[in-house]
């Protein structure tokens, strides 16, 4: 059997966090947020770079990336390593004060390793080796792969762990496959058998079990009978199950890859320099929870790429709140600290079609990732390209390298203000009781998305926009969010909400009837409770094991075609839906809130409501297009806990540090209702399209 790279892989669903020190020591409170930007002096003749690295400190910027892409300059052939550029780099860095992200070169690895060794390429679902010449093409399962790795990470961190311009270190970029997802190679199938052998202890009949592989003959008698299940060649379709345990094998190997390079540069730097890398929210595929040992994790957005049409006319050069605002908001409760690591500066060249953002834009996604909590923020690039793939992608300058962008200004302006924010920073301030009393909690686990999407039963069925709803109808009441993993102490918040769960076990079960017990507001929605943690549906009625903590004692659901609606009514308001509706038969221990309106099942339970000692739950077995009916669901929740906002969609209204951030990310003005004794910092109460105000108390 091949040397196992997966040693360290978690496979247990609970992820047990690493922590080296409180991450949060990393930063200074007083400088709220550390503004940077992307420099690759390896792309632009050397004597331009002391003018560039000038420029940006002389821009605001705080500091800067080195090396992600640079392996060939730094080890242009097998064993000769050239670091005299780099070291120039960094000393030019230093002597104007801004500091250094240096990162490892590991998702572009040089043509001499690959021409060697081939088998270190991914190979994709179609069965083709991918070619060099891209970008993450190696195979992360490849112990090939990972002694060159080893090599190179060690020479940087020998190299730069102790120097004082080089506050951290980026592991690898963007960790992922970009458009082939996944990976089908010998060496992944291998530690894929590797990876089951863990997880059933050795026991065929076991794995048989879970994969209920007696449906369709598909009994396997041994492990090395198994190969990577891949939709795109099997005659029907792939066994559900054994695409959830690939895809949660996936998401461990890419851990590991991240956790293995971890290992090898924090024995060798300072542990004043942190360790991080920048996951993209987009790439399911990928799960931060599991790069357990990093000091925290950073994310990737790019919001203006023809991708995200936004809200109203103007959107699609603004884009949509809830992209960073998710984010934000669940990286930040990883580890406590987080950052965002590349943010678009303007038009880039690699979306559906690439429209210019519209005037202020960039500015309002620097202050949303501020007001998120955010502790870095970080634009790709400071100047753009000349040459290669990414040519027409936006830089802070343009491309003679002095004169600054349009969208350049507008993060110029907004390290100016940042300036500002701290002069007025009051390190007492403490978030209002008002909102104290509304803090929300919506818990995740990858496990869910992975199931739902691969059998979403209906094609009008999408995961990530249910879960989207469900966050625009929480900032639509101007409560504080909480995106967390699902073993996290649920009692710091007073509503917890986790949507379209449906994979459960009783433990799960019981920690929320304790904490509904306890004085808790449980809001459960369709689909939870459907299935177990092996995506098995229950030998019970549909969704069973939760019926007494909603208190029901039936349910079935329908789905509608698309071009029809049904409804419920709700406190004399008709709500209209089409994508997932259920059909509940209460208990007699709860409350129908919401009852349908129409169809055969016409006065059946849609929405029930049950008391649970101090707490309550509710289940909403609806999932609308607009969330009309979820916002006014949580509007009752709410009632009597606090005063919640009335936000129309697109206004964010955040609280950080004793700021209120008020964004508008429609294509209207819009008018904040800023008290009289506040203080404007930034801005004015009427907001236009794309704008900002900041206010104090």
């Amino acid at each position: 059997m091949k040397k196992e790279v997966l040693l360290t892989l978690a496979i247990a669903a609970v992820v047990c966090p690493v922590f080296s020190r409180n991450p949060s020591q990393y930063f200074s409170d007083a400088d709220l947020i550390l503004p940077g930007t992307y420099y690759y002096p390896e792309q632009w003749p050397a004597e331009q770079w002391e003018r560039d690295i000038k420029n940006m400190v002389n821009l605001g910027f705080a500091f800067t990336h080195f090396g992600e892409f640079a392996w060939a300059a730094m080890e242009p052939e097998e064993g000769r390593y050239e670091f005299g550029w780099l070291d120039e780099a960094v000393r030019l860095a230093e002597k104007y004060g801004l500091k250094v992200i240096m990162c490892t070169p590991t998702p572009t690895p040089p043509a001499w390793l690959t021409a060697k060794h081939p088998d270190v390429l991914c190979v994709t679902g179609s069965g083709q080796r991918v070619q060099h010449g891209g970008r993450q093409q190696a195979s992360w399962a490849s112990d090939t792969y990972r002694g060159y790795v080893e090599k190179i990470v060690v020479q940087l961190a020998k190299r730069y762990g102790d120097h004082p311009a080089v506050i951290g270190w980026q592991i690898d970029n963007e960790p992922s496959h970009y458009s082939f997802s996944y990976e089908y190679s010998d060496n992944n199938t291998e530690n894929f058998r590797e990876w089951l052998r863990r997880k059933y202890k050795g026991d065929i009949d076991r794995l048989n079990r879970a994969w209920g592989t007696a449906f369709w003959s598909q009994t396997y008698n041994d492990f090395d009978q198994i190969e990577i299940p891949n939709p795109s060649r099997v005659a029907v379709k792939a066994n559900p199950h054994a695409m959830l345990d690939f895809k949660r094998f996936t998401a461990d190997i890419a851990a590991d890859f991240v956790n293995f390079q971890y290992d090898l540069l924090r024995n060798r730097i300072s542990p004043d320099q942190w360790i991080t890398t920048n996951t993209m929210p987009g790439h399911p595929q990928v799960d931060p929870l599991r790069m357990n040992k990093l000091d925290f994790v950073t994310y990737t957005r790019y919001l203006v790429n023809g991708r995200h049409e936004g809200i109203g006319d103007l959107g699609f050069r603004i884009s949509r709140p809830e992209l960073l605002g998710w984010n934000n908001d669940f990286y930040r409760n990883i580890k406590g600290v987080t950052g965002v690591m590349e943010i678009q500066p303007g038009q880039i060249n690699s979306g559906k079609f690439n429209p210019q953002t519209y005037p202020g834009a960039v500015r309002l996604w620097h202050y949303h990732i501020f007001a998120g909590g955010n502790r870095l923020v970080c634009h790709y690039r400071f100047r753009q390209p000349l040459a290669g793939c990414e040519q027409y992608h936006y830089g802070t300058m343009q491309t003679d390298g002095v004169s600054l962008s349009r969208t350049g200004r507008e993060i110029v302006q907004f390290n100016e203000e940042l300036k500002k924010l701290r002069e007025v920073y009051d390190p007492k301030a403490r978030r209002p009781r008002r909102l104290e009393k509304l803090r929300t909690a919506i818990l995740v686990n990858p496990d869910n998305r992975w199931e739902m999407d691969f059998q979403p039963q209906t094609e009008q069925w999408s995961t990530a926009n249910h879960y989207d709803k469900i966050y625009r109808v929480l900032k639509s009441l101007g409560v504080p969010v909480d995106v967390v993993e699902e073993n996290v102490d649920l009692s710091q918040w007073p509503v917890v909400v986790p949507p379209a769960y449906q994979l459960i076990d009783s433990q799960l079960v019981h920690r929320w009837e304790e904490y509904a017990r306890q004085g808790g507001h449980l809001v459960l929605t369709c689909r939870t409770g459907q299935k177990d943690r092996s995506a098995h549906l229950w030998e019970d009625k549909l969704a069973g094991p939760i019926y007494r903590l909603i208190g029901a004692e039936e349910l079935y659901f329908d789905h509608l075609p698309g071009d029809q609606r049904a409804l419920v009514e709700m406190d004399g308001k008709q709500y209209a839906w089409n994508n997932w509706g259920e059909i509940i038969a209460p208990d007699g221990t709860s409350e129908v809130w919401a009852s349908h309106s129409d169809q055969f099942y016409c006065g059946a339970a849609a929405i029930l409501n049950k008391r649970i000692g101090k707490g309550q739950v509710t289940y909403i077995g609806i999932d609308t297009d607009g969330g009309e009916l979820e916002r006014d669901v949580m509007r009752k929740v709410y009632a009597g806990k606090g005063e919640v906002f009335d936000l129309p969609r697109g206004i964010i209204l955040e609280w950080r540090d004793g700021f209120w951030v008020g964004m508008n990310y429609t294509s209207e003005p819009y008018t904040f209702d800023v008290p009289a004794k506040a203080r404007v910092i930034i801005g004015q109460a009427e907001v236009p399209a794309a704008g900002v105000i900041v206010w104090q108390d």
